[in-house]
């Protein structure tokens, strides 16, 4: 394969050039591409590459649970391997037309399989350690509580809004063939219209991935109503003047949306894990990665707010 096809094929497995981050662009996507032109040339399905990304995924986080330097390389290796599975599934699924719902519901899932690990593996080596600049005191159930709270109030919603917006500004960008903008609406209905004989795994997922929608929807009222405006208007046919406003105002807030995901999260996992201070990591998130979240969402919702009250409320 000569370096000019290559590089097209690379940059054709981008989502846009909108909505990819700098190291994605230069590191993770040509090395996820090389291993999806291996997994092709041995005809390994999708859904197997995702599923080995998740071994890979849960084995970093149990290295992450011994305090040496020796098992923190490894960990950290062993995660940036399944990050670039996680890339390669997607790549490989385009290149071979398997695209399937199951896979899409198992790329989802891996990831917060590789976090769980990883939270548990740092809870459970830092339980009974001194805590520092108190070591009278040790972590005992306080780190359990402060990685819940990471996990569960701060990781779990800046990635679930990170992955909306960049939808949103896909769906502008390239249309609906283009994003995965869906909604709560549309999930519901096609759960309640399948039966539970023989689509049980795929109900339940219907179900949860309905919930996830839905709290999508709720931290964006601004977008719902600017949204449901739109669909009302030009269903999925926007001018493209609109679609070109949309993605002006929305293109600044794409570099908060990669900053939420994986990447930047990683590497402050590493700094934390590498300097022997793993309990930093969930002080990030809560701190670092919270105040992102909240600045990228009102400047979001501020935008939003801005065109319905240009194109609705001065139309009244």
């Amino acid at each position: 394969m000569s370096e000019k096809t290559e590089k097209k094929g690379i940059e054709a497995s981008f989502k846009s050039m909108d909505t990819e981050e700098t190291l994605d662009i230069y590191f993770n996507r040509p090395i996820g591409y090389a291993w999806a032109l291996f997994f092709k040339k041995l005809k390994v399905h999708p859904n197997v590459v995702t599923i080995l990304s998740i071994f890979l995924g849960v084995g970093a986080g149990i290295m992450f649970y011994y305090p040496d330097m020796k098992h923190t390389l490894i960990g950290i290796l062993l995660l940036m391997w399944a990050n670039h599975y996680d890339s390669a599934d997607g790549q490989l699924a385009r290149l071979t037309g398997q695209k399937t719902q199951w896979g899409r519901m198992l790329d989802g899932f891996a990831g917060d399989l590789w976090f769980f690990s990883i939270y548990v593996a740092i809870c459970l080596r830092l339980m009974n350690q001194p805590i520092p600049f108190a070591p009278d005191y040790h972590w005992g159930i306080f780190i359990w509580v402060m990685a819940i709270f990471a996990g569960t109030v701060c990781h779990s919603k800046q990635c679930t809004l990170a992955d909306y917006y960049r939808n949103i500004h896909l769906y502008f960008l390239k249309g609906k063939a283009g994003s995965e903008l869906d909604n709560f609406k549309q999930q519901r209905e096609i759960f309640h219209s399948l039966p539970w004989k023989g689509n049980f795994w795929w109900k339940a997922f219907l179900y949860f991935y309905g919930n996830y929608t839905r709290t999508q929807e709720r931290m964006t009222p601004n977008f719902q109503k600017f949204y449901a405006w739109v669909r009302k208007t030009y269903g999925d046919e926007i001018p493209q003047s609109l679609r070109d406003e949309f993605r002006a105002g929305s293109k600044p807030l794409m570099k908060y949306t990669n900053i939420l995901t994986f990447n930047t999260r990683a590497i402050a996992l590493y700094v934390s894990l590498l300097i022997g201070e793993p309990w930093l990591y969930f002080v990030f998130e809560i701190v670092v990665m919270s105040a992102l979240f909240v600045y990228m969402k009102c400047k979001h919702e501020s935008f939003c707010a801005s065109l319905y009250s240009k194109y609705v409320t001065h139309e009244k």
